[in-house]
């Protein structure tokens, strides 16, 4: 069973709302999300479905639905704005420490029978070193080219 939001707006909401999307400089995502809260209004004698609002503005029904849901459980603000991304959960794997052993690493002397180390032979000694589990020779690439060393 799908559950429905029904947005009411104040008159306060409304005019804040109709302010974004007639005057000023604002994202087009937000004049979109702002014209959609405009057409779900039920307070207004008129009211729209999720899919001819859609057709209308040229969003997906879904995404109208999860406008509404915002609006509806969260507010004007976080319904018209983005959610703030959470960074914190992703793990850095390659820091610093890395990157100035495998400039040390490639600043060495090449393995025997080479004239210079190429960036698989790079990333194939650095697991061998222990200096991480698994690196890709692109990782290694970008890291090299960050620091500029050819």
């Amino acid at each position: 069973m799908v559950i429905r939001f029904k947005v009411t707006l104040t008159p306060e909401e409304r005019s804040q709302i109709e302010a974004i999307t007639k005057k000023g400089k604002h994202e087009s995502r937000i004049v979109l999300s702002a014209r959609a809260l405009l057409l779900c209004d039920a307070s207004q004698e008129e009211t729209l479905t999720s899919s001819e609002i859609s057709k209308v503005l040229g969003l997906s029904e879904r995404t109208i639905d999860r406008l509404k849901k915002r609006f509806v459980e969260e507010g004007l603000d976080s319904a018209l704005g983005r959610k703030p991304m959470d960074m914190s959960s992703r793990n850095i794997k390659y820091d610093g420490a890395f990157e100035a052993k495998l400039i040390a690493l490639a600043c060495s002397e090449a393995p025997a029978g080479r004239a210079r180390w190429t960036i698989r032979l790079l990333a194939e000694k650095a697991v061998e070193l222990n200096i991480v589990d698994c690196v890709s020779p692109m990782t290694v690439q970008r890291t090299l080219k960050k620091t500029n060393l050819n």
